[in-house]
């Protein structure tokens, strides 16, 4: 039979030997994140002050942050009394399996490490990648996120955008324009070059060089088609894209010169 009474000692000799341990090993888990976090948040908040780039200070707050915690855990762990040879093992076995069982999550991070060394994009940039387009809002260890002009939030996993092509918007300071315009077959060409040459002429934030320019591309099926092409800072580009199809239009319309639409000619016989 069990001796109850032995048990019970042999219980409240593990609760006097191990109760002390494991409370000051919970303050010190509890007062150790609370030090952390407030401590990457403090050196953070120098960052935007000093010339470190804003990615970079993302990247490296999020890897310190877990760096950090794995100490306190193994800190907190041996303070319990575990032998940390055996942990070491038990955690190199446990490793390797959660390893394996996490090769994506580990590309994900070598993605990200990739990515802080070759910058082919930055925080604020306006990128398109994996199917989708948006504004970078943050780089994370792991993901990239990204916001869309309607506010959408879409978060990248960074395996897939270090082997991947991505059009990066924002890396240069200048973009070009690109537009057509269709007349009809029956109206002048030369006034209509002239119209939109003046309008381009009118707005200062089409750059003079490199040279607009203004050319019938393709004589179509209902139309003559002009492209044109002018230099912009990027940061005018949408601004400019739109206005110069609704002062074309409207200058158009002025000086009676159509936009023709699509349409066929149908010829019925009777026999």
């Amino acid at each position: 039979m069990f001796n109850l009474s032995e048990i019970g000692n042999k219980i409240l000799e593990q609760v006097v030997y191990y109760g002390p341990k494991l409370v000051v090993a919970l303050i010190t888990l509890i007062a150790g994140l609370w030090i952390i976090n407030g401590l990457v948040k403090f050196i953070f908040k120098k960052i935007p002050r000093s010339k470190m780039d804003v990615t970079l200070s993302s990247f490296l707050r999020s890897i310190i942050s877990i760096i950090l915690k794995i100490l306190l855990w193994i800190t907190v762990i041996s303070m319990l009394g575990i032998k940390m040879t055996s942990f070491v093992a038990i955690l190199g076995a446990a490793g390797l399996a959660v390893g394996l069982s996490l090769q994506g999550s580990l590309s994900n991070f070598a993605g990200g490490v990739l990515i802080m060394l070759f910058k082919p994009y930055k925080v604020g940039d306006f990128i398109e990648a994996q199917g989708h387009t948006g504004t970078v809002n943050s780089i994370q260890v792991f993901n990239t996120i990204l916001k869309t002009p309607d506010n959408k939030t879409i978060i990248i996993p960074n395996g897939a955008l270090s082997n991947s092509s991505i059009v990066n918007y924002s890396s240069e300071t200048q973009r070009r324009v690109d537009l057509n315009f269709g007349i009809g077959y029956d109206d002048d060409i030369p006034k209509a070059r002239e119209i939109i040459q003046k309008i381009i002429d009118a707005d200062n934030r089409i750059l003079k060089n490199p040279a607009p320019q203004i050319a019938v591309a393709e004589l179509g099926d209902s139309s003559v088609n002009f492209v044109c092409r002018v230099w912009v800072n990027t940061v005018d580009y949408w601004g400019v894209h739109f206005d110069l199809i609704e002062k074309v239009k409207i200058a158009f319309d002025e000086s009676k010169i159509s936009i023709p639409f699509p349409q066929r000619d149908v010829h019925i016989y009777n026999h």
